[in-house]
């Protein structure tokens, strides 16, 4: 018995900020549909780095469609001028919305998806395949139908590796015990792994920069306490970015900060350094080698960024740019050889589509290995696709995103500290000093996420949350 396409859900991977906001979306255009969840809660990868604070404060966290939502429910916005950290945009945004009435029902935990393909079909087959429904299926062995799958389950779950070449470095699979993921609790549940010990960080993204600053501090409370930061660059512009020209302060005083820490020697900085091997010693420690340098170190943080897991997607028909990932419409929008997250145009629904007709995937994954991505974006990525399915085409191609500059106009500029002081490199015309030229941002990634530490700022991205080194998170 056949089934119709337009009597199935539409399935949207991943209970994160962008995939819950997707589910916002078809509520409001009354589109059936089911978010799969991977962890037991909204947002669980969100939760893994609760500890972090986000750059951009409230009212710039929340999508419009899951505001007006939560609106309609009685629901308090928090204070609009208050950064919150990961763990406050779980439960204070991200819970309540998936407990909606419109959402809740649809909405399930503890389903991980292991593929998506045609129902009946492999990528071969052509005949029929726009009226065929999408099959996904679950860890658990269930298979659900879908007239579209939108994919946001981001990055965080699959991390890059450390060597520097794309691949493991040597003996890297063998120090796996002295390697921690990014973005660990330093100030917090993982205090005691790093309290008088040597921690190499490696990576030039903000999640580097923001471990670094919690080592730097922890150096401070307990002097047997100290830091090296490894970058593959010859110089740390990229990571200190536009510091006092950065239209988001917490972002730009996470630059200035680090770079004090490294002016003042509590960061031991090494340039020009890919890591190639790894080597523990006999007194468990772990040597990391790149040429002739070598850096010896009790514990290895691996902040190199995320890369996406196309895997479970094989079975579709997917035209990736052969460098990023992404859409191969995207990449040239996304370059990060040519654009720092305040310089990605507008894009929507057009530039994410793939041969695979009614397969999306929005979110940082959409981004492939740029790590230019913000939160914003992926709202706006959100709303296009869901009005794409909607056949409402108008909508979907009035894209709508103005994004804050930051100082440096790609994820590797050639800067030293005189061109980062004078000014940003970007046109800024378009966001006055008054007002954050942001409409929902939150979080880039590192691949990822808009981060800063909890001691960066008083008052205040990547699984299936949206979270690689970047300029802007």
């Amino acid at each position: 018995m056949s089934t119709s396409l337009h009597d199935l859900p539409v399935v949207v991977i991943g209970g994160g900020p962008v995939g819950l906001a997707a589910a916002a979306h078809l509520a409001e255009r009354e589109i059936p549909f089911v978010v799969l969840e991977a962890g037991d809660a909204p947002a669980a990868a969100v939760r893994q780095w609760g500890h972090v604070r986000l750059f951009s404060p409230w009212r710039y966290n929340v999508d419009a469609a899951a505001r007006r939502l939560l609106a309609d429910a009685g629901w308090v916005e928090p204070d609009l001028d208050v950064l919150p950290t990961g763990a406050q945009l779980a439960d204070d945004y991200l819970r309540p919305l998936a407990d909606l009435p419109a959402l809740k029902p649809h909405v399930r935990y503890d389903s991980r998806v292991i593929a998506v393909t045609r129902q009946g079909m492999d990528r071969v087959r052509t005949a029929n395949r726009a009226t065929t429904p999408l099959l996904v299926r679950l860890a658990n062995g269930d298979d659900l139908l879908a007239r579209a799958v939108i994919d946001a389950s981001g990055t965080w779950t699959n991390p890059n590796v450390l060597g520097a070449s794309g691949i493991p470095a040597h003996g890297e699979g063998e120090a796996v015990a002295f390697l921690e993921h990014a973005l660990p609790d330093v100030a917090g549940a993982d205090r005691n792994r790093f309290a008088g010990k040597r921690t190499l960080v490696v990576g030039a993204g903000h999640s580097a920069a923001n471990t670094l600053l919690s080592l730097a501090e922890l150096a401070g409370q307990t002097p047997e306490t100290s830091v090296v930061w490894a970058i593959r660059s010859t110089s740390p512009a990229r990571t200190y970015g536009g510091e006092a020209d950065d239209a988001l302060p917490a972002r730009g005083a996470l630059g200035s900060r680090l770079r004090a820490h490294v002016e003042d020697g509590t960061i031991e900085l090494v340039t020009g350094f890919a890591v190639e091997h790894l080597e523990t010693t006999t007194d468990d420690r772990v040597r990391v080698s790149h040429g002739a340098t070598t850096i010896t170190a009790d514990r290895i943080v691996s902040a190199t960024g995320f890369r996406p897991d196309h895997t479970f997607v094989s079975e579709l028909r997917l035209d990736l740019d052969p460098i990023l990932g992404s859409t191969r419409a995207l990449a040239p929008l996304i370059d990060p050889n040519e654009h720092s997250c305040g310089t990605v145009p507008p894009h929507g629904a057009d530039e994410l589509a793939q041969p695979e007709p009614g397969f999306y995937a929005i979110g940082v994954k959409s981004y492939g290995r740029a790590p230019t991505f913000l939160l914003a974006t992926g709202y706006e990525q959100a709303r296009s696709v869901v009005a794409a399915l909607a056949g409402d085409w108008e909508a979907a191609r009035d894209v709508q995103l103005d994004l804050p500059e930051t100082g440096v106009c790609n994820s590797n500029p050639v800067l030293d500290s005189d061109t980062i002081a004078g000014g940003s490199c970007c046109d800024t015309s378009a966001a006055p000093a008054t007002e954050p030229a942001a409409r929902g941002l939150a979080t880039g990634i590192d691949g990822g996420l808009l981060r800063a530490p909890l001691t960066l700022i008083s008052v205040t991205e990547a699984g299936n949350s949206d979270q690689a080194g970047t300029c802007c998170g």
